[in-house]
């Protein structure tokens, strides 16, 4: 990284052993006795280690279930086990800071979540390997806001953006690529060495953390405050997030709220959000701290975040499942696909985040979400059967390119007008937003492919008709190639199957179709959106009048 060049001696030097605070300049402000860029590459190795376990998995799902003797749907509680255990946790890495302090408690998750991939992997039986992954959850959900904040405090307000576009790189590239190894891991070895290429990745962040990372001097261990956690709160977020898991998860799979069962869930989600945001304005030390959405621009940046989540979560999942399942390939060769994505990040991350120096946050989101439109609405027009692997790859880079600047220009702008004490909060309940809404969006796209595949099914059926010449000419077509007359129940069973055949997949394809545009328009509100955040000066924090209205 651009800051790894000046290292000195002092890198290794452990942080209790200056304990004394260092200030520069005039304005008195907090340095880490470290190399900040050396830091920020230490806590996103850790961060890319969580986040690319959140994709790794789901190409291994049918070999996970076969393998421990349950079937898919048992099999799918493997995600959203460790997705619901994941979102309780981020918001509650500040109260946890305020207690043992954020470097322990950044080494704290580290810890349980090696140990926790190892359970996993020599898991004999589903419901331990759910155990595991809950567990893993647990220590995976302070590893992204940690992370975060560790970067915002470390780095001053000018390259602060710099910083977000490392961290940024992890949060995106670290999803395109989970598919990609942990197809490649499965079919070359076994589903459970998905889990325990984690355990060096963990060990040697885990030296690294405890070796450079240090708390600033506004961030102040006390024992005392583990009597001040918000229980309530965490009860009512558990009981929130867990229905909307729930429902989300098994919605399509029972008919939504035709089902009794989603029925239940829904009631608990929202019986559990509203008691949330109730007792999250009345609790005197909240789980998560909601007076921050009095401030215009972090409010306007989690809207955003909970759309970007969405829409990358969406986009890498529909691609590799519209290849595998409509076009036959192979859960590595779909995973390769979205590869191109994740190298195009490398060469765009870095420029977009120098460009945070010189643009305006909310110019430079409105470009983002512009280049989404586009990319969303060209893809929209040939996501077709046809298409070939390096057009499919070609695709995946369009989409992946609009996201840094996206994804940075609101990190950064979430941070503006807001008090320095205050980043642990902004960066829990960012990256809470942002999970949030890659579990709505992977559910409601799935659902809507679903039920405009059968629209366009209903729509093609209608031209399958004996008075139809070209149907019937088809059908001829088919049956003379098959051996037969077409009056006969094979050949022209044979014949008829078949066409049945390419209008279910004609009908899938335009149901993708569909949704890409709606992802495109959904792109273009947002760059409405973006131009409502406060104009904040390039590489500057901005005053925190600024941004509360």
């Amino acid at each position: 990284m651009v800051g790894l060049a000046s290292m000195n001696s002092t890198t290794l030097t452990p942080p209790e052993r200056k304990a004394e605070v260092r200030e520069v300049g005039s304005s008195g402000r907090w340095k880490p006795s470290v190399n900040p860029w050396l830091i920020a590459a230490t806590v996103a190795l850790a961060a890319f280690m969580e986040v690319l376990d959140t994709s790794i998995a789901n190409v291994a799902l049918p070999h996970i279930a076969g393998d421990l003797g349950a079937s898919t749907d048992q099999g799918t509680w493997v995600l959203t086990s460790y997705l619901v255990s994941n979102a309780i946790i981020l918001p509650v890495g500040a109260w946890a800071s305020s207690v043992i302090g954020r470097r322990n408690f950044f080494l704290l998750c580290i810890t349980i979540f090696t140990v926790a991939s190892f359970l996993c992997g020599i898991a004999p039986t589903l419901p331990i390997l759910l155990f595991a992954r809950v567990l893993q959850g647990v220590g995976g959900g302070g590893l992204q806001p940690m992370a975060q904040a560790i970067m915002a405090d470390s780095f001053e307000e000018k390259k602060r953006g710099q910083a977000f576009a490392l961290y940024g790189l992890v949060a995106v590239l670290a999803p395109s690529l989970g598919p990609t190894i942990g197809g490649w891991i499965t079919d070359n070895y076994s589903w459970r060495w998905i889990f325990y290429i984690n355990l060096p990745v963990g060990i040697l962040a885990f030296f690294l953390v405890s070796r450079l990372v240090e708390d600033p001097p506004w961030i102040k261990a006390d024992r005392a405050n583990l009597r001040r956690l918000d229980y309530i709160g965490l009860g009512l977020l558990t009981v929130a997030m867990g229905g909307m898991q729930i429902m989300l998860d098994k919605g399509e799979e029972n008919d939504w709220f035709a089902s009794n069962f989603i029925r239940i869930f829904c009631l608990l989600f929202v019986a559990g959000m509203t008691g949330l945001i109730w007792w999250q304005w009345r609790a005197k030390n909240p789980i998560m701290n909601l007076r921050l959405f009095k401030y215009k621009n972090f409010a306007i940046c989690c809207f955003l975040m909970i759309l970007v989540g969405g829409v990358l979560n969406a986009a890498t999942v529909l691609e590799p499942q519209f290849l595998q399942q409509l076009m036959g390939y192979t859960a590595t060769r779909a995973g390769e696909a979205l590869a191109g994505g994740g190298l195009a990040l490398l060469v765009v991350m870095p420029l977009a985040g120098i460009a945070t120096g010189r643009f305006p946050a909310r110019n430079m989101a409105a470009f983002g979400f512009a280049c989404f439109a586009g990319a969303f609405y060209y893809t929209s027009t040939h996501f077709t059967l046809t298409m070939t692997f390096g057009f499919a790859s070609w695709l995946r880079i369009l989409q992946m390119f609009a996201i840094p600047f996206a994804f940075i220009a609101i990190t950064t702008a979430a941070y503006v007008g807001l008090p320095k004490e205050a980043s642990n909060q902004v960066s829990g309940i960012i990256n809470f937003v942002r999970n949030v809404g890659g579990s709505i969006f992977i559910a409601v796209t799935g659902a809507i492919v679903t039920n405009r595949s059968l629209f366009h099914q209903a729509r093609l059926q209608e031209s399958m008709q004996p008075g139809n010449p070209a149907y019937v000419n088809h059908v001829n077509a088919l049956t003379s190639y098959f051996g037969g007359s077409g009056k006969g129940p094979g050949p022209g069973l044979m014949a008829r199957a078949l066409i049945y055949q390419q209008l279910n997949q004609q009908a899938a394809a335009q149901a993708y179709q569909d949704i890409y545009r709606l992802l495109c328009w959904m792109a273009m509100g947002m760059v409405v959106c973006a131009f409502i955040l406060s104009k904040n000066k390039p590489g500057q924090g901005g005053a925190a009048g600024e941004a509360m209205h």
